[in-house]
């Protein structure tokens, strides 16, 4: 098994406390709305969100990818650190067996979040990763942080 991981770091404006609710925990909801031309819907398919659930994201017809299913691995309101593991779907390419992904807001000294996000990438045999597919997968969470930032910060009184 072929392993790689890469770790990035993003600064907001917004408090760890409202960024975290809006992006993860109240995701299913929130994202949907903020990107209609991409996300059709975000589903519990087993659980009630906390660690231990199981969610679907589905994506609008003529997408890339149609769906991913991810297992939410650990979700801590206190500290602000989120776990999770993609389990299937379009992005789950053939030699790749799985993704991790480990999510951490801490509070900047300017009153804003500093978001760190390790991906870890599990592949099948000697598959390599390519630098462009990895690149990708990063832009496309990051935009759902930023369309979330975006929101808040147009509504400062959302998800105080």
């Amino acid at each position: 098994m072929g392993f790689a991981s890469y770790t990035d770091e993003y600064t907001s404006p917004i408090a760890p406390s409202r960024l975290f609710k809006a992006s993860i925990v109240d995701s299913h909801n929130l994202i949907p709305k903020l990107l209609p031309q991409g996300i059709k819907s975000i589903e519990h398919i087993q659980g009630d969100g906390g660690a231990g659930s199981i969610k679907q994201i589905n994506f609008i017809d003529g997408r890339t990818f149609n769906s991913v299913k991810y297992h939410i691995d650990e979700l801590s309101e206190d500290t602000y650190k989120y776990n999770y593991t993609l389990l299937e779907g379009d992005a789950l390419v053939e030699n790749l067996e799985k993704i991790t992904y480990e999510v951490k807001f801490e509070s900047s000294p300017s009153g804003g979040t500093i978001s760190k996000v390790t991906s870890k990438y599990y592949t099948k045999g000697e598959f390599m990763l390519k630098e462009e597919d990895i690149k990708a997968g990063k832009e496309k969470v990051l935009s759902m942080y930023k369309v979330a930032e975006a929101y808040l910060i147009q509504n400062p009184d959302a998800y105080v």
